[in-house]
């Protein structure tokens, strides 16, 4: 289950960002065999692309169904347009917004971080691939 897999690499022991946690756990959940490379592309995304702007966890998640939809680029269709839509529509009804600043205002502590924000980052990325992927 992809919510488990990114509790785990959540973790302090593993110590990514939000973004890095989306695609490490994708990657292992769903066998995906990404590159060294592929997992630093997440770096600048965390902490809301280090500005609080959009959660860490949202563009990681936006990253992993670009990997796992896309043929070529995103104009051969509205396949992305449609699932990225999707996806934080589904983010921001769970958790009243995407913004970092405003979701660590209201979720986060030290105890827990920014779990709540990977659990239902999880959760919706795992509805939709398990569902387009059949």
């Amino acid at each position: 289950m992809l919510k488990e897999k990114a509790v785990k690499y959540y973790s302090k022991e593993y110590d990514l960002n939000c973004a890095e946690t989306m695609i490490y756990a994708a990657n292992e959940e769903y066998q995906m065999n990404l590159s060294k490379e592929t997992f630093k592309t997440m770096a600048a995304f965390g902490g809301g692309m280090a500005i609080e702007d959009v959660c860490g966890a949202v563009t990681g998640a936006i990253a992993v169904l670009g990997i796992l939809f896309t043929v070529d680029r995103a104009h051969e269709s509205d396949r992305m347009k449609l699932l990225t839509s999707e996806f934080i529509n589904k983010f921001d009804k769970a958790l009243s917004t995407i913004n970092c600043k405003k979701l660590k205002d209201m979720y986060k502590n030290d105890d827990v971080r920014c779990i709540k924000m990977i659990e239902a980052a999880a959760d919706i990325l795992d509805e939709i691939v398990v569902r387009e992927i059949k």
